[in-house]
């Protein structure tokens, strides 16, 4: 899926549409639903690599996590005519982890693969919602939930163990958003938006059943996205 063209794709619609289109008009009551794909992309900062008494395995180590594709789906009540509470309902996104430093050299490319779940609350405020181009600015938080993470043969190998796992630890994370509305028709309008999130967490690393290795990150993705949406 190339993200860059969708997004140029649904900017040369916003464009042509916003010269044509009346105001859709945002109010008091109105439920806002929006589908949208997105891009995210961790921004990683990582701790040493450690056995679990904090000692340094072949220092400097740390892991990267690479970017996904994915959808998601939001559902705005708002509350007033410029402020609303978003539901974020994002569908999982898997991501695969790399090692850095002296164990990326070790074992080169993959070592892991973990599913990421983050649901979010935001606050947003509307800035112009009498317009037919609406941006808003928002804050909220996020539970975020990791799953089917899995090890793979180069890191078990490379590790000289019969078997190896992953476990990261779900965690709260502090977002910031921003975006914007653009009507398409009465009913329909395009939307950009982009995401921040503050996310730490800490993965261990099981050899042959027994925690072994941890090591503490940040994840902090950048998430962006554009889609579609109608209101009711």
């Amino acid at each position: 899926m190339n993200f860059s063209k969708t997004l140029m794709s649904f900017a040369a619609i916003a464009v042509t549409a916003v010269i044509s289109s009346s105001a859709m008009a945002v109010q008091q009551g109105d439920w806002l639903v929006r589908t949208r794909i997105i891009n995210i992309s961790p921004n990683v900062s990582s701790g040493e690599i450690t056995f679990m008494d904090g000692t340094p395995v072949a220092p400097p180590s740390g892991i990267d996590v690479d970017s996904a594709v994915t959808l998601d789906i939001d559902i705005t009540y708002m509350f007033t005519n410029n402020f609303g509470v978003e539901l974020l309902l994002d569908l999982t996104s898997a991501h695969d982890v790399n090692a850095t430093g002296n164990l990326g050299t070790a074992i080169p490319g993959k070592i892991a693969e973990v599913t990421v779940l983050p649901p979010a609350l935001i606050a947003q405020y509307h800035f112009m919602p009498q317009n037919n181009i609406r941006p808003y600015a928002g804050a909220g938080i996020s539970y975020t939930f990791f799953m089917n993470e899995k090890t793979t043969d180069a890191l078990t190998n490379g590790l000289g163990a019969g078997s190896s796992d992953l476990i990261v630890d779900d965690t709260l994370a502090f977002l910031v958003q921003a975006g914007v509305d653009v009507d398409i028709s009465q009913n329909w309008y395009v939307n950009f938006d982009a995401k921040y999130f503050l996310m730490d967490t800490m993965a261990t690393i099981r050899v042959d059943g027994t925690n072994t290795y941890q090591v503490d990150f940040d994840l902090d993705p950048m998430i962006l996205g554009v889609g579609i949406g109608t209101r009711f």
